[in-house]
């Protein structure tokens, strides 16, 4: 099997994972968006805050869907519309989990620190990446285009550290968020299980994210090891 073909079973056998692991996230979320809750997002965003004596971060209300974040430059908790007034188990495991990353900014969570450190370079390489990638590419045979090719390698390894980090990042705020909605008294044991079960099923896409990533990773390096040969 030539490297061109083993980047293209890698890239379709991921790209089924990715819309499998979405599609499923859309119908738990649709699932889950019809079990009520006596707040919405945006008062148990507000209330979590609170709890976690966190008086500086805002709540708001942004357009669009799967638009929910945190912005700790702003010191602010994002909600989508459907969040933001959605009173139900999906909206306030995603209104607790973005109020989880605000608690992870507030105890200066490490792996959050780090996240938040990597993200100029991750911005800078993301800009060239692709570029020098390709320039490296068209000119493998040639000490030049080894050269060049490692610089994309480089580059794209601080993306591929960018999603992993991720990772524990988005776990650590789920299950800040699962334990709080149900010591705060928000979620019974049944809609505790459905609101874990969302924020696992969200996981999931960083997972994939963070797979495709290395093995796009991994694609690169045996192609300039490769041309070495």
């Amino acid at each position: 099997m030539t490297l061109t073909t083993l980047y293209w079973v890698i890239f379709i056998a991921i790209a089924l994972v990715s819309w499998l692991v979405s599609e499923s996230l859309k119908s738990k979320f649709a699932k889950y968006a019809k079990e009520a809750l006596p707040l919405t997002g945006k008062e148990v965003a507000e209330k979590m805050l609170r709890d976690n004596d966190i008086y500086d971060v805002q709540v708001t209300c942004v357009q669009g869907q799967l638009t929910d974040h945190y912005n700790p430059t702003t010191k602010t908790v994002n909600l989508s519309e459907d969040v933001y007034h959605g009173a139900n188990v999906a909206a306030a495991a995603v209104a607790a989990h973005e109020c989880g990353h605000a608690v992870q900014h507030a105890m200066a969570y490490g792996p959050l620190n780090l996240r938040s450190a990597l993200v100029p370079v991750v911005s800078f390489s993301s800009k060239w990446v692709t570029w020098i990638l390709l320039i490296g590419m068209l000119c493998l045979g040639s000490s030049t285009g080894s050269t060049i090719l490692w610089v994309g390698i480089a580059l794209y390894a601080m993306i591929t550290l960018f999603t992993l980090i991720t990772l524990p990042v988005e776990v650590n705020a789920s299950q800040r968020a699962v334990n709080w909605l149900q010591e705060a008294g928000i979620t019974n044991r049944e809609t505790t299980e459905m609101a874990s079960d969302a924020l696992h099923s969200a996981a999931y896409t960083y997972v994939v994210a963070a797979l495709s990533s290395l093995a796009t990773l991994f694609y690169y390096i045996l192609l300039a090891t490769s041309d070495r040969r």
